[in-house]
C-alpha cells in the first residue's frame, strides 16, 4: 500500500497534468476526452513507476523501460508529463499539432518521451510485444508498458498481438486498457461491444486486473502487483472519457472538441488549480 504522502503527490500531479490538457483544448480542436480520462494513469506511470531517460530513474548500467501511447491521439497527456518534468516549456502545448511546431496532434520522434510515433491505432501492442521479446532474450530486466483505447481493441491486430504475447511468455509486458467507454463515433458499446472485455484477455492467456483508473490507490497497487507469474499482464482501468471538466466529461463531445474560454476557467478552478 502506498502511503499517504505518495498519494497526494501523484494526485496533485494528476490534476497538473489535466491543466496542461486543457490548455491545449483552449487553443484549438483537440483530443480533450482520452487525454483527461488516462491523465491519473499516466501520472502514477512517469513519476512513480516507469523507469525511462526522462525520468531519471534508469539504474546505474540497467536498461531502461518501454512505454508506447498506442492511443496517440491521447498525446496531450504525454506532454504534459514532459513539461511535469522540464522536457517541454509549458508555452509550447498551445502551438501542438501547429506548423513548425516539434509537438505533433499524435507523438512523433521530433517530441521528447516518444519511442514509437503512432497515430493508426492499433500498432503498438505488436511493436511492444516485440520490444519485450528483446528484452526477455537480453535478460536486462526492462519492462515494456503499452497504454491502449477501449475503441482501439476493435482493431485486430491488437487480438494478433494478445494471442502471440503468452506464446513467448513475456511476464514483462503490461498493457493498459484506458476503458473510458467512447470513441469518434460515439459509445464503444453501441458502435462494436467488447464485452466480456476481462473474459477476453484471460482466454487469450493473459494475468488480468480491473480497477478505477481514477482511483491513484488502485492504480499504484496493481503496478505494484506487476509481473505476475506465466506471462504477460493487463490492467482494465475504467475511466470517464473527458475526466474533470465540467458538462463535457462522459460525454461523446469529450472525444475531439475546442474549450470556450468560460469552460476552461470552470475547468481549472473545479481542478483547484490556479490559472
Amino acid at each position: 500500500m502506498s502511503d499517504p504522502a505518495t498519494l497526494e503527490a501523484l494526485q496533485r500531479r494528476a490534476k497538473n497534468l489535466r491543466r496542461h490538457i486543457v490548455a491545449v483544448a483552449g487553443a484549438y480542436m483537440a483530443h480533450l476526452g482520452g487525454a483527461m480520462s488516462c491523465a491519473d494513469i499516466m501520472a502514477a506511470l512517469f513519476f512513480d513507476f516507469l523507469r525511462v531517460e526522462e525520468t531519471g530513474r534508469v539504474p546505474r548500467g540497467g536498461r531502461p523501460d518501454h512505454f508506447l501511447l498506442s492511443k496517440g491521439h491521447a498525446v496531450s497527456a504525454l506532454h504534459a508529463c514532459m513539461v511535469e518534468l522540464g522536457k517541454i516549456k509549458a508555452a509550447e502545448l498551445p502551438l501542438s499539432g501547429q506548423s513548425g511546431s516539434r509537438l505533433g496532434g499524435h507523438p512523433t520522434h521530433k517530441a521528447p518521451g516518444v519511442e514509437f510515433a503512432t497515430g493508426s491505432l492499433g500498432h503498438a501492442l505488436s511493436v511492444g510485444v516485440g520490444m519485450a521479446l528483446a528484452e526477455q532474450l537480453n535478460r536486462s530486466g526492462s519492462r515494456t508498458v503499452v497504454l491502449l483505447g477501449d475503441g482501439e481493441l476493435q482493431e485486430g491486430s491488437v487480438w494478433e498481438a494478445a494471442l502471440c504475447a503468452p506464446r513467448f511468455g513475456l511476464e514483462n509486458l503490461l498493457a493498459i486498457v484506458d476503458h473510458n467507454g467512447f470513441q469518434a463515433g460515439g459509445p464503444v458499446a453501441e458502435v462494436m461491444p467488447l464485452e466480456p472485455l476481462a473474459e477476453k484477455w484471460r482466454a487469450f492467456r493473459w494475468n488480468v486486473t480491473e480497477i478505477n483508473g481514477h482511483d491513484m490507490a488502485a492504480i499504484l497497487g496493481a503496478l505494484a502487483a506487476f509481473p505476475a507469474a506465466r506471462g504477460p499482464s493487463v490492467l482494465i482501468a475504467h475511466t470517464v472519457k473527458g475526466k474533470g471538466v465540467p458538462g463535457v466529461e462522459g460525454t461523446s463531445r469529450a472525444h475531439y472538441t475546442m474549450l470556450s474560454d468560460e469552460e476552461v476557467q470552470s475547468t481549472l478552478a473545479a481542478l483547484e488549480v490556479n490559472s
